[in-house]
């Protein structure tokens, strides 16, 4: 009963601060706020590589059902309206989506908006909530052979499991865009009627990272003018984010600290602090840049310690030096971390 308090609290936190944000909530979100549904793993199934996504996700569905039961009773007691909505593939046929069975898939399919909102802002929730998932395009690491042509290409388009170039992906008349210039990026995206973003597997994260974009080119002309006609405006704009972002930069290392000190407050204030500029340091990918991070998900602050203790107060780096496999290595330290976790429980 205690497990259950505690995992409510965490479903109502989460969906407090993403409706105080967004004007919305769904189960999708909540479910990334609390950490069970990682990034990964929602691009798989939106990829059609995952037929149920309640069948990936890292809990039972009898804690799945409690957790979206708790959001369902907490959107009722805040009288927030609800409406119906779809979750389609990032496929070219935007194929309609299945994310659990029985009675938890109409909770996936609804999302609860806050009330009295203006028609502008209504439609910009709604707008939000309707886009579909980008295209995915890869960068083939291995020799591939195209599932209808035969043939291949530095790019290819998985759909059903299946490689396809470009052009039998009807993406072969798109020009790429390297990552790298946000607002052109954003501007080509949006002149684009038709775009896929670009990644590389990055063996050593085991995450994909994004490489870039396949847009029209007519649409990229159209950005490159617009960017070199207002590129002053957006130096001096580029120049206040920096600081603002500096700021909560700061305001967040002080959140994660204090979340570390209430989780474990026998963790030395100096090694807390340490843990939490480390996680929270901005482009390094690490859990506290992750959304659950941001919103200092439970899971995401644990994992952020077991990651210091793991490298600082055991031999698992040597190990890794060693040779000894990954999941090997961690077997074997999982006592010492377990340790040291009980030690600054207390």
């Amino acid at each position: 009963m205690q497990g259950e308090a505690k995992l409510e609290q965490r479903v109502v936190v989460t969906a407090e601060k993403l409706l105080s944000t967004r004007k919305s909530v769904t189960a999708l979100d909540v479910l990334t706020g609390i950490g069970w549904l990682p990034d990964n793993v929602l691009k798989a199934w939106q990829q059609g590589r995952t037929p149920e996504l309640a069948t990936a996700l890292p809990v039972s569905t009898e804690k799945l059902s409690f957790a979206l039961g708790a959001l369902q009773r907490w959107a009722t007691a805040k009288n927030l309206e609800s409406s119906a909505i779809e979750h389609v593939g990032a496929t070219r046929d935007r194929a309609p989506l299945k994310a659990a069975s029985g009675d938890l898939e109409p909770l996936f399919r609804t999302q609860w908006i806050m009330p009295g909102l203006s028609a502008a802002k209504r439609a910009q929730v709604d707008a939000r909530q309707r886009k579909a998932p980008d295209l995915m395009v890869s960068v083939a690491l291995k020799d591939w052979t195209c599932a209808d042509c035969g043939g291949t290409g530095d790019l290819q388009f998985l759909e059903n499991e299946k490689p396809h170039c470009l052009d039998c992906a009807d993406l072969g008349h798109l020009v790429f865009l390297p990552a790298g210039d946000t607002a052109l990026t954003r501007r080509a995206k949006k002149a684009s009627r038709l775009s896929a973003v670009v990644t590389r597997f990055n063996r050593s994260r085991k995450r994909h990272d994004r490489q870039g974009i396949l847009v029209e080119d007519s649409a990229l002309r159209d950005a490159e003018e617009q960017c070199f006609a207002d590129e002053d405006v957006r130096e001096r704009r580029r120049g206040r984010d920096r600081e603002r972002r500096d700021r909560e930069d700061v305001e967040f290392t002080a959140r994660f600290f204090a979340a570390i000190t209430e989780m474990f407050p026998g963790c030395p204030p100096e090694r807390a602090r340490a843990i939490a500029e480390h996680a929270g340091l901005r482009g390094s990918g690490r859990v506290g840049r992750s959304a659950a991070g941001r919103e200092l998900a439970e899971r995401a602050v644990f994992l952020a310690v077991v990651a210091s203790i793991r490298h600082l107060d055991t031999d698992y780096d040597d190990l890794l030096m060693a040779g000894v496999e990954r999941q090997a290595a961690r077997d074997r330290i999982h006592s010492t971390i377990e340790t040291v976790l009980d030690r600054w429980r207390s």
